[in-house]
């Protein structure tokens, strides 16, 4: 998997985390995902085409999604509702468009579908492409959150 396509969308996931809610993500070791079984409780992915096609989902813990909605919007949020699942969305988009400028700034070009949001405890991501999952844990405070890359090989 090429480091080129991937730190772009870590340093977004920092940057637009950072500026659009208060919080200071921290990164955790990678590891090669083995099953589609999510980590989280809810997630957004983003499908990409251009140099090689793949997708990434950025997937939240119920207490960092709730954590960083409440931050984001300056309310409390108790419960994944629809205000959260469309947080998810636009947040996956912000990402994925803060990364597809570092990428274009690099010679990378890549076109980005709508997210999609999918929640529920034990929820499946397929990733269309059929290449290895690499999974980077983050956590704010004590709350975990993911981000899967998987690009063709």
């Amino acid at each position: 998997m090429n480091v080129d396509f991937i730190n772009p969308f870590l340093n977004a996931v920092v940057n637009v985390l950072k500026m659009m809610t208060f919080t200071d993500p921290k990164p955790e070791k990678p590891f090669l995902k083995k099953t589609n079984i999510s980590k989280g409780d809810i997630t957004g992915i983003v499908g990409l085409t251009g140099p090689v096609n793949g997708s990434i989902a950025v997937s939240f813990s119920e207490k960092a999604i709730l954590t960083i909605v409440t931050n984001m919007l300056g309310e409390e949020f108790c419960e994944i509702n629809q205000e959260v699942r469309d947080a998810v969305g636009e947040l996956s988009n912000m990402i994925c468009g803060d990364a597809r400028r570092a990428l274009e700034a690099k010679g990378y070009r890549f076109q980005a579908s709508i997210p999609t949001v999918i929640d529920g405890k034990g929820h499946t991501i397929t990733h269309v492409h059929k290449g290895p999952t690499l999974v980077i844990p983050f956590t704010i405070g004590d709350a975990p959150f993911f981000v899967e890359a998987c690009f063709e090989r």
